[in-house]
């Protein structure tokens, strides 16, 4: 008899996963409480696939034998609880791809950097000739990939909500970014258990694996103190060279890898600019040395890549004023580093849902470069309180175009208009892409 499994959720995490359920030889049923949509509902359909939306039918859920869940469904829904309560196996659609592929993983984590350094990664082995699959947290789902394609290597962004249904998987390569409080509101607001999600990348590795990690974040180091990881350190720092697998020295990336100690290329020749690419970049290249890439390759890369859309992406200049699309900025480090990086006058667009966002970090930058905030959500009031008197200028907007308007009209010749939300996107747009796509035509339009 088939060995039945429920999907929830019918996003591409979800129908990835139902279609490798169903290649797979398991009996399908994918929930989905929302509405699909309709390229998805369409594929499950043309795959044969059993599905209901607009609800979860509880008594059918829990009569399977596995449950997949998608990353954005809580732990403490209803529809999850019911599974739990009956001792069925929740698991994630990361957890659940990787029992069937023996591919190399180099999984990437961090509150803030892990899409460009994903794609950063990706771009080093896909030059170097290997047969790599981009997946996780962008683009495909890793589900998706494994069902359909043949890989010898998957680069997997993590998001934490993915890390949390993670159990057997391994990553043969780990990267973790950085720590800062982040989706808080899914933590209960603490931190620790945020940080423990974050720290399950390294679960399962053995001494034959790799880790490579931000030396300098206090969060990091205090953990790797308390824990006692078995794969191989790889840690990387902009600051001296000792123990450092990679570091700055002279403006230069340096690597300190297999035995070899290697000046790559000179950090003003990466095409990502910024400290927090600087890191990103110094984390893809360990990763392409691990693999024995060789030097012109990942010089090739960290110098012609060409970004994230939605990440600090320029789109054009308005009579001298210039606008930048970083809508990727869900949370206050994220909008720390976009800010730490302008070198003009910046009038900032933010707001949205906040998920326990502490501004105070944002006071110093705020001071030296925003003339102008520019609130973007339905309730704005802790970013007010946050900057009242630190900034002098702060205006309420409710739309994109009404925004985009009113950040032209307070920006002057040589300024920038940075759309840098440090919050998630639901209040008023699909999700960051679409926020962000609403930008750049707003700014078209002007």
């Amino acid at each position: 008899m088939k060995k039945k499994i429920v999907i929830l959720g019918a996003g591409e995490s979800g129908t990835g996963s139902a279609i490798l359920a169903e290649r797979k030889g398991y009996d399908v049923f994918v929930s989905d409480k929302g509405s699909m949509q309709d390229k998805y509902r369409k594929e499950l359909e043309a795959n044969n696939i059993d599905f209901e939306e607009g609800k979860h039918s509880v008594d059918r859920l829990i009569t399977a034998d596995l449950a997949v869940k998608s990353p954005g469904i809580p732990e403490n829904a209803e529809a999850v609880r019911a599974l739990a309560d009956r001792g069925i196996e929740v698991i994630s659609e990361i957890e659940f791809a990787g029992r069937f592929t023996t591919a190399g993983k180099i999984c990437i984590t961090g509150s803030n950097g892990k899409t460009s350094t994903a794609n950063l990664v990706y771009d080093i082995l896909k030059r170097a000739g290997l047969k790599v699959a981009l997946a996780g947290n962008i683009g495909h789902s890793f589900a998706r990939q494994v069902a359909t394609g043949s890989y010898d290597y998957y680069v997997i962004e993590l998001s934490s909500f993915q890390l949390d249904g993670m159990y057997d998987f391994r990553a043969e390569i780990a990267v973790l970014l950085n720590i800062t409080p982040d989706h808080l509101d899914r933590y209960d607001n603490n931190f620790q258990e945020y940080i423990d999600s974050k720290f399950r990348i390294i679960r399962n590795q053995s001494d034959m694996d790799y880790f490579i990690y931000w030396a300098d974040d206090p969060v990091i180091q205090r953990e790797l103190s308390l824990r006692e990881p078995k794969a191989r350190l790889l840690p990387f720092s902009d600051e001296g060279s000792e123990g450092m697998a990679g570091y700055i020295e002279n403006d230069n990336l340096s690597l300190s890898i297999h035995n070899k100690t290697e000046k790559i290329m000179t950090i003003h020749d990466l095409a990502l600019k910024g400290r927090h690419n600087t890191y990103n970049s110094m984390a893809a290249a360990i990763a392409g040395k691990i693999l024995y890439i060789r030097n012109e390759i990942i010089r090739e890369s960290l110098a012609d890549f060409q970004g994230v859309e939605h990440r600090l992406e320029t789109v054009i200049a308005v009579h001298g004023i210039n606008f930048i699309n970083d809508s990727k900025a869900t949370n206050v480090n994220s909008s720390w580093y976009a800010l730490e990086c302008m070198t003009t006058k910046v009038v900032w667009i933010a707001g949205g849902i906040d998920k326990g966002n502490d501004y105070s970090q944002l006071h110093s930058l705020a001071r030296d470069k925003i003339k102008a905030i520019v609130c973007l959500g339905k309730d704005n009031n802790k970013i007010i309180d946050a900057f009242k008197g630190l900034v002098p200028t702060i205006v309420e907007t409710r739309s994109m175009p009404e925004a985009v308007k009113s950040a032209y009209y307070l920006a002057s010749t040589g300024d920038t208009v940075l759309l840098s939300p440090a919050c998630a996107s639901f209040d008023l747009f699909e999700n960051y892409e679409d926020r962000g796509r609403q930008f750049k035509e707003a700014v078209r339009n002007l």
